[in-house]
């Protein structure tokens, strides 16, 4: 054997949510400090990472899908596709199963497992990888201005129609020490926003000695590092505390937005998700976190078309959320998953309605939200820079206010700006279209 050197190519594919894309990231720094060299795509590689989702049918059925496109393509650089490597939630869920299934791929890894990347990529390729550290601290690749960061993983909440828990098990608080850690990596290089991520950010840290809170984690970041935004996702109702508005409305770094993932309001409906809560109970949390945290932006969750979900029960979530006015939300027709409660019911509604429903639901979170961005025409906000696009009418830089989250609420386009990544600028908002913004900078 040789030891690791460039001729050994590793890529990396991510589906999923932004917890996979943390775990990629883990992932791919620990094959990059073994020697080993990473790659954009599977046409370049040798080895082919392939980080997968499972959450739902359609997610395991994408994964699957993006697998076999890299084990058939034949336009890689040799002529001969890559050795497979297939890690996350869908070997997690489906186990030996898959492994009998899909004997192409190379190696299986669970979610549990992929900390064993590099021995395995040593193995399938026949190159030792170089002496590594044995340090403790996380490692992360190189980034953009945005980074995602794990603060917990795995669930207890056990609701009705999900499979989080069977995928990635108990909830487990990350320590303080290891995220200020990781953080203060990402912040070294470069990253001026990190985003906290996990199944359950609202309870972080019960499980830990001494129970620790988020509202501690929170403020303990935002001082240690106050030129760096930080944001959190995927609160659960419960989790929105007046200590956390309070910090929300008073620290400049931590942006005024909460991720509540609600899944619907009817409390019969909730109550048989194994769930907590009503239309009212809702409204006021609402009510509660506008009225402490005034530029607050919201966004929620919601599953149209679960088991028994009658048309009134469908009304009064469409009522609820013309009411309720959030700026952004998600809304998918409900997955019949094998292995749930929910999925193993007899009073399935049927596909077609669910689809149905879930687009009717969806233009009118659109139709509110087209409405909320279009109200902050006209004033001014701090806007974190990303990249640049080019147009027919010439280069944009592109960016994101404390309002936008990555990936899913759009953007702030300023023409004829020569902005690099990651500079933070003031910017007035001129006009909107959809979820983006057209702005000019202030000089």
């Amino acid at each position: 054997m040789s030891m690791a050197t460039a001729h050994t190519r590793v890529s990396f594919t991510t589906l999923g949510c932004p917890k996979n894309e943390a775990d990629s990231d883990h992932m791919k720094a620990l094959v990059r400090d073994a020697g080993y060299l990473i790659v954009d795509s599977p046409d370049e590689a040798d080895v082919a990472v392939v980080n997968t989702c499972a959450f739902l049918t359609e997610a395991s059925e994408e994964s699957i899908d993006t697998i076999f496109d890299i084990l058939m393509d034949d336009a890689h650089l040799d002529g001969r596709p890559p050795k497979v490597v297939v890690t996350g939630c869908l070997p997690s869920r489906y186990g030996k199963d898959l492994e009998d299934e899909m004997g192409e791929v190379c190696a299986f890894l669970s979610c549990a497992d992929e900390s064993s990347i590099v021995d395995v990529i040593s193995r399938l390729s026949d190159s030792l990888p170089k002496a590594c550290s044995t340090s403790k601290d996380p490692v992360r690749c190189d980034h953009g201005p945005s980074a995602y960061v794990k603060i917990s993983d795995g669930c207890d909440r056990y609701c009705s129609f999900c499979t989080i828990p069977f995928i990635r098990g108990r909830y487990a608080s990350r320590p303080a020490s290891e995220i200020v850690a990781e953080i203060g990596i990402l912040v070294g290089s470069g990253v001026r926003e990190v985003v906290l991520v996990g199944q359950d950010t609202g309870i972080w840290g019960h499980d830990l000695p001494g129970a620790p809170v988020l509202t501690d984690l929170l403020e303990q970041l935002a001082s240690s590092y106050p030129d760096t935004w930080f944001r959190v996702l995927y609160i659960q109702p419960e989790g929105i505390t007046d200590r956390l508005l309070e910090l929300m409305a008073t620290t400049d770094n931590l942006c005024p937005y909460l991720d509540i993932p609600l899944q619907h309001v009817s409390s019969r409906i909730l109550s048989e998700m194994n769930r907590s809560g009503s239309a009212g109970e809702f409204s006021q949390l609402v009510a509660r976190i506008r009225e402490r945290v005034p530029d607050v932006r919201l966004r929620t969750t919601f599953i149209c078309g679960f088991p028994g979900e009658t048309q009134e029960d469908f009304e009064e979530l469409c009522d609820f959320v013309r009411e309720a006015g959030f700026d952004y939300a998600g809304v998918f027709p409900y997955s019949q998953e094998e292995g749930t409660v929910a999925g193993d019911r007899a009073d399935q509604v049927d596909p077609d309605e669910r689809i149905d429903r879930a687009n009717e639901l969806r233009r009118i979170c659109d139709q509110t939200g087209f409405a909320k961005t279009a109200r902050h025409v006209g004033e001014e906000a701090w806007v974190l820079f990303e990249g640049h696009e080019h147009t027919d009418s010439g280069q944009e830089a592109v960016g994101r206010t404390m309002g936008q989250a990555p990936e899913i609420d759009g953007g702030v386009h300023v023409p004829d700006a020569d902005l690099t990544p990651g500079t933070i600028a003031r910017v007035r908002l001129v006009d909107s279209f959809c979820y983006e913004y057209e702005g000019e900078c202030i000089r």
